[in-house]
């Protein structure tokens, strides 16, 4: 929730703050770059606490940042203020795919489409509900960061009080928690979903740009949510068919192809043709990213499933903030935010190139085979 709550509210920190696209693509990218340093402490985190401490401790950091971002003085106190909120955020991610492995480990795919679902209803409601709570928090956004804060506090009790109890063997400093990074499978796991991220977070940060700098700033909210609705039926279907789904090459290509063909009616139309593109866009990013979830518990031993997502989400999640800087370079070196839009179509590639050439058979990362070759 509070990370979807910053793309509406960009022109209006772009104007207190002055930034500039380069400084817009830090502000939504740096969230990314801790998701990916953080993720190796979450992993860290599940060998010496558990699955659930680690959770608690993710959702704690999380809150305490949001609530940080609505007190920032300036930009530089909002972006320490972010930090805080993606590293909390980022140690919650190698731990929900191991819940997943721990609880369903017989029905993967469904246990990361419920999970996913959530994600998603959570990203959609600060955008959705933008045009309502802005002008009735008298159009500060400041407002709008702590209400998103609160109910994450709410979260973490929760899960305090009603997650079930982690068997003792779960938990111990002795447990492997480095990624074993030369894994030529781990690259490739990489790959495919930093490109799902950079589709999905750079849309998000330079939408809104186009659609000001082409004179139709009156859709960016239409646009930014049907970007993020768009994702629900994704996951939705994912529960849905999940057995069809599982362990096939097919899904993550058509998503890629269904990702490049929307890009590309974005920059090339400003209109309802730009809003209805964006609603595909986000349906097929929602898959891509969805399915890319479910590969840490499907190639992963259920003790590796953590180190394996924490080495997944640093690599993913670095590529995508260099994409993210790469495409606010290009718009301050263009003047024109339709090249913002250049390395996010790159990012649609690997889900295209890489995934046909992935093992699909279990214990393909992280077990004995990994660790013969």
């Amino acid at each position: 929730m509070p990370l979807l709550a910053v793309p509406p509210v960009i022109p209006v920190l772009r104007s207190e703050f002055h930034l500039s696209g380069t400084e817009i693509g830090i502000l939504t990218g740096l969230p990314i770059i801790l998701f990916a340093a953080a993720a190796l402490v979450g992993s860290r985190l599940v060998a010496l606490l558990g699955v659930t401490r680690a959770v608690i401790t993710g959702l704690a950091l999380t809150a305490v940042g949001s609530g940080l971002r609505a007190a920032a003085p300036d930009a530089i106190g909002l972006l320490a203020a972010t930090a805080v909120m993606g590293a909390g955020i980022a140690v919650t991610q190698p731990a929900l795919a191991a819940l997943v492995g721990r609880w369903l480990p017989d029905h993967i795919v469904l246990g990361t489409g419920i999970y996913t679902n959530g994600l998603i209803v959570g990203e959609i409601l600060p955008v959705a509900l933008f045009p309502f709570l802005f002008p009735l928090f008298g159009q500060s956004w400041r407002a709008t960061f702590v209400l998103w804060a609160l109910p994450i506090v709410v979260i973490a009790l929760l899960v305090l009080a009603l997650a079930p109890p982690e068997k003792a063997a779960a938990i111990g400093a002795g447990r492997r928690w480095w990624p074993n990074w030369p894994a030529r499978e781990i690259l490739r796991l990489g790959s495919v979903f930093a490109g799902a991220s950079a589709i999905y977070f750079g849309s998000n940060a330079f939408l809104p740009g186009y659609l000001s700098e082409t004179g139709r700033a009156d859709l960016i909210s239409p646009a930014l949510t049907a970007l993020n609705v768009g994702q629900l039926p994704a996951s939705l279907l994912l529960i849905v068919f999940a057995r069809y789904l599982e362990r096939r090459v097919w899904p993550f290509v058509f998503a890629g192809v269904l990702c490049l063909a929307c890009l590309g009616a974005i920059v090339a139309t400003a209109g309802a043709v730009t809003v209805a593109s964006a609603a595909v866009l986000g349906f097929a990013a929602g898959a891509a990213f969805a399915l890319g979830l479910t590969l840490p518990p499907l190639l992963s031993a259920p003790d590796e499933v953590a180190r394996v997502s924490a080495a997944m989400f640093t690599f993913s999640y670095t590529s995508a903030l260099v994409v993210s800087v790469l495409s606010g370079a290009a718009w301050d070196l263009t003047s024109d935010a339709r090249f913002a839009f250049l390395p996010i179509v790159l990012a649609a590639l690997p889900s295209i190139l890489l995934v046909p050439t992935m093992r699909f058979d279990r214990a393909a990362i992280g077990g004995e085979k990994e660790r013969s070759r």
